[in-house]
């Protein structure tokens, strides 16, 4: 490897967002590959897996479903870190980060709510209740949406990623109220099952088809959250080049 390769790969220069092309250009075609792999894998492990002696067939659901409420929280802490980059390194690519991660957290939420909603009804006997673990996990949906709404509203780039890290920061409060909802209130949602201290309560037979599901879908996340930067660089760059070049029009 040559040293220009080494230069790129010191964490430092991931604040160049040129040298970001230029790594996340190379890494990507692996990172697909690995993704499609995996969940090829896990999808077979799931479809495979035994039915549960009491939900039967439709506990597969819950291969699609818990890896989407997963991401779907992990992709807002993605926005807090990115938020807090923005505020206090003034991280070059902080606000890309988080504005990239916007529309795949809602996209995870969704899913999760829609595949929940799936689950529920053959379990609770109801699409839909207004438990603490579903309202919240809601709420979260609207604040993705009313985020990506902020950020399209303002014209000022400086303006709105200040605005919408700080908003996003103190959103990050319903993260563990989402975690911890069913241990603080008596609600429909069963408790944890898998992240435990006394360790996981799921049998091995369908532990590892959801560890492997929940390994895809993050590389999953990583990957597109990859690609949606780049977009956004670009996209970025274009607007500056119209900018410039209506400027030296006028």
């Amino acid at each position: 490897m040559n040293q220009v390769d080494l230069s790129i790969q010191r964490p430092s220069d991931l604040a160049n967002p040129t040298k970001f092309l230029h790594l996340s250009g190379k890494l990507l075609p692996w990172m697909w590959g690995i993704t499609v792999i995996l969940l090829a894998v896990g999808l077979y492990m799931s479809f495979t897996a035994p039915e549960d002696y009491q939900q039967g067939i439709t506990v597969q659901i819950m291969f699609v479903h818990v890896p989407a409420a997963w991401l779907c929280m992990m992709c807002y802490t993605v926005m807090t870190i990115s938020s807090i980059g923005t505020l206090v390194w003034r991280h070059p690519l902080a606000d890309v980060a988080s504005k990239a991660a916007a529309p795949l957290g809602a996209a995870f939420t969704i899913i999760a709510l829609i595949t929940g909603s799936l689950w529920g009804r053959p379990m609770w006997g109801a699409w839909w209740v207004w438990d603490a673990r579903l309202t919240s996990v809601f709420v979260l949906l609207l604040m993705y949406l009313g985020l990506m709404a902020l950020t399209r509203a303002m014209d000022d780039p400086s303006k709105s990623a200040k605005t919408v890290a700080i908003i996003t920061i103190v959103g990050w409060v319903n993260i563990p109220i989402i975690k911890f909802s069913v241990d603080w209130w008596n609600t429909l949602h069963q408790p944890a099952s898998v992240v435990r201290l006394d360790g996981p309560t799921i049998h091995p037979s369908l532990l590892y088809p959801l560890l492997v599901m929940a390994i895809a879908f993050s590389l999953l996340f990583f990957t597109l959250h990859f690609m949606a930067m780049r977009n956004e660089i670009w996209r970025r760059r274009v607007r500056s080049l119209r900018r410039l070049a209506a400027r030296s029009a006028a």
